[in-house]
């Protein structure tokens, strides 16, 4: 009975095509799951498929669609969403079988094995385990012990496509992709950013435990708009009886000839509410789909997280980062008619009855639309933080803010003007932890630099100080400037955008001059440009209190567009979001502005007035002013 089942297994974990245990199984949109190098294989010998960019099954013959079509065809079945399921039931399959130790077993003994290394992925005996740590190449490498009841948690090891004797342990984030040492070497030599994926577990971790927490909150917004919507269709049905005997009570006044008007009129009524029930059944229908969807990711991301594979983790990082695992807005928007029925009332109009009957109106049905002009969703408030800590010798004032995540850690860093320091908050084992890190005179502006590093504008002192966020703060280096720069913006390793009076300045990271940004057409650009931030496309968003205006300028210097609002706005911080629009500070209020600089709204609901923002990747605006900092979620 237990070969049986065993056999069993085994017939599951084999891939049809090969007939081998499934080596990096991953599974097509039709449910059937091949090794990733049999898919590809599979795909050669389909030229039809090559030329619809679609991925055949070998055993049903349905296509799954291709997500990037241009990459090359041996990278298609990279594409693929790897099974988890599958592979750790291999993983499991495996470490089972691993009784004896490896080493002794091509010896041809069968000496029991005792302990497990997770990086050669063997079993050992108690000699060969000694001999291993012995070993130059193998003393770092974790053991665990087997002897007892133990299970060994198994970490999946990805090899490379090209490089078939190399582990992928390393990612390109200018790329961005997953890489071994020799794929580094070779195709990534000129890329300035390549870090190893054990390197970004925590962050990983902490952005897919966000968006999890994120797709949680829409999943409970959505079931209240269900819910709600349902309530509405009951209403709807009172209310239909109520219009119906309504119009049954005009009729029944009325002569036989004035009923067959009041029969049509009650079928006007039907037609309409039938209307009405079908559009929100449309929607509740949209929204159960959604919730579905996004319960499929949060359970996704439940087994990655679960699994806690590095490469795994780094998939569904990358699907997330993609969009790939977000639900987009399904609904219909090419209908001719897109009004929503909102009301259906009944108005008598008996001072009529007396007409002739053929042009006899017992009343008129009159349906309500709503509104469909798609609105911005207010900013909702999260969280408030006190920015005064012991040792503040005055009131805080916060200038400026940013928001780091710092091994998993998600760390707000402001500048305090009045009491001259650099001030971090965060959360550790659920404790909130704060830091100070003092300078020589007051700071201004503060923009992250690397993924723990932030840069500083210290105008007084005519410095630019660089501090290492761990998440506390450690003071790394200093550059004295020749003009006293009160905002920053990092354009690249090795350059920054440095605003003073009447000016932007262009500098390499020794703080030189490469060249300044004065004037446009015999124009003075700037008086006070005293924030700004990069866009998407490397432009510099200067806001200028003085000119109450920002512009847009490449670092070359040239005017991209500009926007002076009408009105009594004096703008300060700025920040752009994931989609590429900008957000402007001032005059108790947040200003939403297009990519292009063009006015969207005003947020007026933020309740303080705010200097500094900044929105991360997760759509959260952080403010700070005054002696506190809010964090504000934008649904």
């Amino acid at each position: 009975m237990a070969t049986s089942r065993a056999e069993k297994v085994m017939e599951f974990l084999t891939c049809v095509i090969c007939q081998e245990l499934y080596t990096d199984p991953c599974t097509l949109r039709c449910d059937h799951t091949f090794c990733r190098k049999c898919v590809t294989a599979n795909i050669h010998t389909k030229p039809d498929a090559v030329q619809s960019k679609t991925i055949p099954c070998a055993f049903c013959r349905q296509d799954t669609k291709v997500p990037h079509p241009s990459w090359p065809v041996e990278e298609w079945a990279g594409q693929i969403k790897p099974s988890i399921i599958i592979q750790g039931l291999i993983d499991v399959v495996k470490t089972g079988s691993a009784s004896c130790c490896s080493v002794c077993e091509k010896l041809g003994e069968t000496t029991p094995g005792a302990s497990w290394c997770s990086e050669c992925q063997v079993s050992l005996c108690e000699r060969c385990v000694k001999m291993h740590v012995a070993s130059p190449s193998s003393h770092d490498h974790e053991i665990c012990d087997i002897s007892g009841e133990v299970k060994v948690k198994r970490r999946r090891k990805v090899i490379c496509r090209e490089h078939k004797d190399e582990v992928i342990k390393l990612v390109c984030k200018d790329c961005p992709k997953a890489v071994c040492q020799t794929c580094c070497v070779v195709y990534h030599r000129k890329c300035e950013s390549v870090v190893t994926i054990q390197s970004m577990l925590s962050n990983l971790k902490y952005h897919l435990r966000r968006h999890a927490k994120q797709l949680s909150k829409k999943i409970h917004r959505k079931v209240t708009i269900v819910k709600k919507t349902d309530e509405k269709i009951s209403g709807i049905e009172k209310n239909k009886i109520a219009v119906e005997n309504h119009i049954k009570s005009a009729v029944e006044r009325a002569i036989a000839n004035i009923k067959q008007k009041g029969k049509q009129l009650m079928n006007e009524v039907r037609v309409m509410t039938d209307k009405q029930t079908k559009q929100l059944k449309a929607e509740v229908k949209l929204e159960e789909i959604e919730i579905q969807m996004y319960r499929q990711d949060c359970e996704f991301i439940d087994q990655v997280l679960v699994s806690d594979c590095e490469m795994d983790l780094y998939d569904a990082y990358q699907a997330w980062e993609s969009g790939a695992v977000e639900l987009g807005d399904v609904r219909d928007t090419d209908t001719a008619d897109t009004r929503r029925i909102d009301d259906i009332r009944f108005t008598p109009d008996t001072d009529n009855v007396q007409h002739i009957l053929d042009d006899l109106q017992l009343g008129k049905i009159d349906v309500t639309y709503q509104d469909q002009v798609p609105c911005l969703t207010s900013p909702v408030l999260i969280d408030t933080m006190d920015g005064m800590m012991a040792g503040d010798e005055v009131e805080p004032g916060l200038l400026d803010i940013t928001v780091l995540v710092v091994d998993g850690i998600q760390t707000v860093v402001v500048t305090d003007l009045n009491n001259k320091c650099v001030k971090s908050f965060y959360t550790r084992n659920k404790l909130t932890c704060h830091r100070t890190l003092p300078l020589v005179s007051s700071p201004f502006v503060v923009t992250q630099l690397k993924e723990k590093q932030v840069m500083v504008a210290v105008p007084e002192s005519r410095q630019i100080v660089t501090v290492e966020v761990t998440p506390d703060l450690v003071l790394l280096s200093t550059i004295t400037t020749s003009k006293r720069y009160v905002s920053l913006a990092v354009l690249s390793p090795s350059s920054l955008a440095a605003g003073t009076t009447n000016c932007v300045d262009i500098l390499d990271m020794a703080g030189h001059v490469l060249r300044s940004v004065t004037t446009h057409n015999n124009e003075r650009l700037f008086t006070y440009p005293d924030y700004m931030c990069v866009n998407n496309k490397g432009n510099i968003l200067v806001s200028d209190r003085w000119k109450k205006s920002v512009t847009c300028v490449t670092s070359e210097g040239d005017v991209v567009w500009r926007y002076a609002p009408t009105g009594a706005l004096i703008p300060y911080g700025i920040s752009t979001t994931p989609t590429g629009d900008i957000l402007l500070a001032g005059s108790s209020k947040v200003t939403r502005l297009t990519e292009t600089g063009d006015y969207v709204t005003d947020h007026q609901d933020i309740d303080c007035d705010p200097q500094g923002l900044y929105v991360d990747r997760h759509d959260t605006l952080y403010v700070c002013g005054g002696g506190q900092t809010r964090e504000f979620n934008f649904m």
